[in-house]
């Protein structure tokens, strides 16, 4: 069966969708996130769908509009003309869905309810989780829902109330505010030092095995290419994993060489940094919706980040490099482990 686009019918001569009676929101935003994603497969794993169940509200959905919105071939999907009417419908409706939810949040009781905070795994888990307890002492009214993950959430599409990125994100109709910035480095055990020696240049790193983290919002893949071009991964790697945490303390343990930031000193493990020159900064950006940004509890949550970061305050943020053995120089507060929710050292060594 072919569609009407396939069949060379004129656009102004096939029968227009059908949207007056469209009530199935569920729908149209899965709708929604199939284009947005350019695939089935991407918007069920996004959406946590299975690809089947993704398939039968699409069906649903066309027809409720009486039109074909996809053609599918072995391409992949392709949105119809049709389709494309039915996406500019969709995406007014999710945004008039939008300022209903943040008018009713707006007119709420100022400082209780719940924020949610997007954030990449690792500053979430090592760095906001351990802090969080000052916002909670200010606001104790206030529930704050930590989403953890290195996806990239869209603040204009309402995944959160606030989200920290490690790229600038690219939408136009959101708030963005420049944090500091994560300067990484390469880090070995004290235990794997002692076995393979360190390592000081790229050259002698190529004789090393490495543990990384791939994940979204790193690029380390090409990071990877980039700074070993023509090797393979399987020359390198001896694991990788999706998860800041199990990759930390893979490395921790001497499992092999690791890529964290000039904080990682304070985290626990006996990690030592290696005089290897990365160069590979990354800034730090907090976004929000200019509408949510208006909520009292949003606003305190947006204030209390921003000042979380402050890389006057603390240094391993600032925009440039400064060296982990020059902290105890250039930072005044309470001990690093504590701060970062680390476990002391001090007695083991």
């Amino acid at each position: 069966m072919h569609s009407l686009a396939e069949r060379g019918v004129p656009l102004e001569e096939r029968p227009k969708p059908n949207l007056g009676g469209l009530s199935d929101w569920d729908a149209a935003r899965i709708f929604l996130e199939v284009v947005r994603c350019g695939s089935f497969r991407s918007a069920a794993e996004r959406l946590s769908l299975s690809i089947n169940a993704v398939r039968r509200r699409i069906d649903d959905f066309e027809r409720q509009t009486g039109t074909t919105l996809f053609t599918r071939d072995v391409h992949g999907t392709h949105l119809t003309d049709e389709g494309a009417m039915v996406v500019s419908a969709v995406e007014r409706m999710e945004a008039a869905a939008f300022d209903v939810l943040r008018t009713s949040d707006s007119t709420a009781n100022a400082l209780s309810g719940e924020v949610r905070v997007a954030v990449t795994e690792g500053l979430g888990t090592f760095w906001l989780a351990p802090r969080l307890v000052e916002f909670q002492q200010a606001y104790p009214k206030i529930l704050v829902d930590l989403h953890c993950a290195m996806r990239s959430a869209d603040v204009s599409r309402h995944e959160a109330d606030v989200a920290i990125h490690l790229s600038r994100p690219s939408a136009l109709d959101v708030k963005l505010v420049r944090l500091g910035r994560m300067h990484l480095m390469f880090w070995a055990a004290e235990k794997y030092i002692a076995k393979h020696g360190a390592p000081r240049s790229a050259a002698e790193l190529i004789k090393h095995r490495l543990v990384l983290q791939f994940a979204d919002q790193l690029a380390a893949k090409e990071s990877f290419e980039s700074f070993f071009p023509g090797v393979s991964e399987r020359d390198l790697l001896v694991m990788k994993t999706n998860v800041s945490s199990a990759n930390y303390w893979a490395v921790a343990n001497g499992a092999g060489i690791g890529v964290f930031p000039s904080y990682a000193i304070a985290l626990g493990g006996k990690l030592i940094p290696l005089e290897v020159e990365l160069n590979r900064p990354l800034d730090i950006w907090l976004s929000y919706h200019p509408g949510s940004g208006r909520i009292p509890r949003v606003r305190h949550m947006i204030d209390w980040l921003i000042e979380a970061f402050n890389p006057a305050r603390f240094p391993w943020f600032k925009e440039e490099f400064v060296h982990p053995h020059e902290f105890k120089d250039s930072y005044m507060g309470e001990p690093l482990t504590q701060l970062f929710g680390g476990f002391s050292t001090e007695e083991q060594r």
